[in-house]
C-alpha cells in the first residue's frame, strides 16, 4: 500500500474510530496468531476456513524433547476476541462494546479486493445476559451503527440484507431437512456442494457457481424452522430498524460462512464492488463463549473487509477530506535554512501542513517542487523577509502574492 492509497485507510480507520466512540465502543488488540484449536472449535473445522484457508504451522521454539505447539495466523478476529473476554474474565464488567483493527490471513485464491493478507474493521457486543447481551436492542443498535458509518464515509446506495438463522436446535432441524433435500442431487452441484452436503449442508448457501443456483433456490428456508423465541427475537430487531429509519432487505437464503452464528445473520453490499459485492457482515453468536470453555456470553458483531471499502473509496482519493494536500511549501532562499525551518515549526504547530524545501534551491526549482506537492501557497523566506517580519506568500493556483506579517501567515493561509 503506498500514497496516496493509504490515505483513504487512514481516512477509512479515522471515521471508524470516530463512530465507535460515539457508540462507546473501546478498542481491543488481540495477538496475530493464537492457538490453532481456537479457530477449530471456534470457527468450526468443517468451515472452509478451517479446512482449506489457515496459515498453520508447528512452533518450533520448545526444547526437542517437547512436543510442539500448533499456531495458526488469525483469519478472523471474532474468535481471538472471545477468548480475550474469557481469560480475562471481561464478564465482570457487564457489556463489553470492542473493536479492533489490523489484518488477517486466509490462503484462498486471490481476485480483486481479496487477499491472502487482508485487513478487517471487526467490532463485538458481548456479556453476559444480565447485562442485556442477548436483547435485540443490541443487534438493531449494531446494524445502525453500521448505517451511520457508511453514511459518514460517503458510501451511499448501500444495501442491509437481514435473516435470522435461528438457534441451534433450529439449525439442527434445518440441516436435517437440507441433508434429504440436498441428498438426490447433489451429484449435479459442484465439487464444494458435494462436500457441504455432506458435511455442513448450510453452507450450500454460500455457493457462488451459476448452475447451482436453481438447485439452492428449491431448498427449505431457514425461516420455516425458526421457534417462537427466534421468531419474536428477529420481529423486534426489524421493529426498531424500522422506527430508527435504517432500510433492509430480507433474505432468507443468508447464511454466514462460520459455526458460530445464531440469530440474526446480516450483510451489507454495495453495487460498486460487481458480483462480490458485500463490503462487511455479521450476526449473533450467542453459544460461541461456551464452545471455547467461557461462561455464557451473547454476543454479536461484524467485520468489514477494509481492502473492499477502500475500493469502494478509491473515486474519493483526490477529495481534500481524504487527501489533505500541503497547505504551504516553504521556499527558503540561499542561506536561510534554519529561518525557514523555524518558520515551518510554528506553522505546524498551528495545525497546518507544511513541505520544507531547501535553500540550495533556484527559485525556479522551488516553484517545481511546490507544485509537484500540491501545496496551496508557496511562502518564500528571505534576507528581507527576515528584517520585516513579513513574508511573500504566492497563491500557486491564482498567481496573486502578498506580503504577510508572521503574526497573520496561519490565518491567511487558511483563507480567512
Amino acid at each position: 500500500m503506498l500514497p496516496p492509497e493509504t490515505a483513504v485507510w487512514n481516512f477509512v480507520e479515522t471515521i471508524a474510530r470516530d463512530v465507535f466512540r460515539a457508540y462507546n465502543f473501546q478498542e481491543i488488540r488481540t495477538p496475530i496468531f493464537e492457538n490453532t484449536e481456537l479457530f477449530a472449535r471456534g470457527v468450526g473445522e468443517e468451515t472452509d476456513i478451517v479446512a482449506k484457508e489457515m496459515y498453520t504451522w508447528e512452533d518450533r521454539s520448545r526444547a526437542a524433547s517437547e512436543k510442539g505447539q500448533s499456531l495458526t495466523l488469525r483469519p478472523e478476529a471474532t474468535a481471538g476476541i472471545v477468548r480475550a473476554y474469557i481469560e480475562h474474565k471481561l464478564g465482570d464488567r457487564g457489556l463489553n462494546k470492542l473493536y479492533c483493527i489490523g489484518p488477517m490471513f486466509r490462503r484462498e485464491r486471490p481476485q480483486k479486493g481479496r487477499y491472502r493478507q487482508f485487513y478487517q474493521i471487526d467490532a463485538e457486543v458481548i456479556g453476559p445476559a444480565s447485562a442485556g447481551s442477548d436483547s435485540p436492542a443490541r443487534d438493531a443498535e449494531v446494524l445502525e451503527m453500521l448505517s451511520t458509518l457508511l453514511d459518514r464515509l460517503g458510501i451511499s446506495e448501500w444495501n442491509l440484507q437481514l435473516n435470522s438463522v435461528g438457534c441451534p436446535n433450529d439449525r439442527a432441524a434445518f440441516n436435517e431437512a437440507l441433508r434429504k433435500a440436498l441428498d438426490p442431487v447433489k451429484d449435479k452441484m459442484c465439487a464444494d456442494c458435494q462436500r457441504r452436503a455432506v458435511t455442513n449442508p448450510l453452507r450450500v448457501f454460500d455457493c457462488k457457481v451459476a448452475e447451482d443456483q436453481p438447485i439452492i433456490e428449491t431448498l427449505p428456508r431457514i425461516s420455516q424452522f425458526l421457534d417462537e423465541g427466534c421468531r419474536q427475537h428477529f420481529a423486534a430487531v426489524q421493529a426498531i430498524l424500522t422506527k430508527v429509519g435504517v432500510p433492509f432487505t430480507l433474505n432468507d437464503r443468508l447464511v454466514r460462512g462460520l459455526d458460530y452464528y445464531t440469530r440474526t445473520a446480516f450483510e451489507f453490499t454495495h453495487g460498486a464492488l460487481g458480483a462480490q459485492n458485500a463490503i462487511l457482515g455479521g450476526g449473533r453468536y450467542d453459544g460461541l463463549s461456551e464452545a471455547l470453555g467461557g461462561p455464557p456470553a451473547p454476543g454479536i458483531g461484524f467485520a468489514i473487509g477494509e481492502d473492499r471499502l477502500v475500493m469502494s473509496l478509491q473515486e474519493k482519493a483526490s477529495d481534500e477530506k481524504v487527501l489533505r494536500k500541503p497547505d504551504a511549501y516553504i521556499a527558503p532562499m540561499a542561506g536561510m535554512n534554519a529561518d525557514a525551518a523555524r518558520l515551518a515549526r510554528e506553522l505546524r504547530r498551528q495545525d497546518l501542513i507544511i513541505e520544507l524545501g531547501d535553500d540550495s534551491f533556484r527559485l525556479k526549482k522551488s516553484f517545481e517542487a511546490a507544485s509537484k506537492t500540491g501545496a496551496k501557497y508557496i511562502l518564500i523566506v528571505g534576507d528581507n523577509e527576515i528584517q520585516a517580519d513579513a513574508f511573500a506568500l504566492k497563491n500557486l493556483a491564482s498567481g496573486e502574492q502578498v506580503s504577510v506579517p508572521r503574526a497573520q501567515l496561519a490565518q491567511r493561509i487558511r483563507g480567512r
